[in-house]
Parts: structure tokens; C-alpha cells; sequence
């Protein structure tokens, strides 16, 4: 059984990236990082730009649309780099859950040992 994107002939890959095989330093995205299209596909634009646009009109994980596109993360990631460097596509990180003060923990902790 062959997994996408490792099937790939690699000079594919390598035109697709024009060459790059990694992404420039401060690089927003990684595997969960959700990316959300800033604009429609314009005409003449790589055929995997104008998908993940596509893809993108809803907050996609940058995971998934790796899968969506049978590429490696790694190839995906340096063109969702250029999307983001030409303002087409925005990252947003998943939110973590905010982290109660731990004064506030400890008041609620002698509060049921009081109970």
C-alpha cells in the first residue's frame, strides 16, 4: 500500500516549491495551526494555491489540508508560506484553555475542605 505523497516523483515536489524544501525561519504554521482563505483563487495561480484557497474558506488544519492534497506536511506547510507571505491566507492557533490563578484554586480547594 503506497501513503500519499511518498509516491510522488521528487522532482514534482521540488518544482512545486521551487526548490525550497523548508519553509523560511518564523514559519506560523504547524500541524493544527488553522488556516482561513483572505481572498478568492485568481486566475493563474498554481493549481494547489487555488486549492487550499478552496479549501480554506473555513478553518481548515494545516493536517488536513496535507491529507486533502496527498503532499507531504512538509511541502504543504512551504506553500501555505507563500500564501500567508502574499496575504491570502491567514494562520490561526487552536485556543488553549485559560488557566485558573492558582490563588484562586487554592481559596476553592480550603472551600471543600470546609464543606
Amino acid at each position: 500500500m503506497s501513503r500519499p505523497g511518498r509516491d510522488d516523483a521528487p522532482d514534482r515536489l521540488y518544482t512545486l516549491t521551487q526548490g525550497r524544501s523548508r519553509s523560511g525561519p518564523g514559519n506560523p504554521f504547524d500541524l493544527v495551526t488553522l488556516v482561513v482563505a483572505e481572498c478568492e483563487p485568481v486566475p493563474g495561480m498554481q493549481s494547489e494555491h487555488t486549492a487550499i484557497l478552496r479549501m480554506t474558506e473555513a478553518p481548515t488544519a494545516v493536517v488536513e489540508i496535507a491529507a486533502e492534497l496527498r503532499l507531504p506536511v512538509s511541502i504543504t506547510k512551504i506553500l501555505l508560506a507563500d500564501l500567508h507571505a502574499a496575504g491570502r491566507v491567514s494562520a490561526r492557533h487552536p485556543r488553549t484553555a485559560a488557566v485558573p490563578d492558582p490563588e484562586t484554586l487554592e481559596q476553592v480547594l480550603v472551600g471543600l475542605r470546609n464543606l
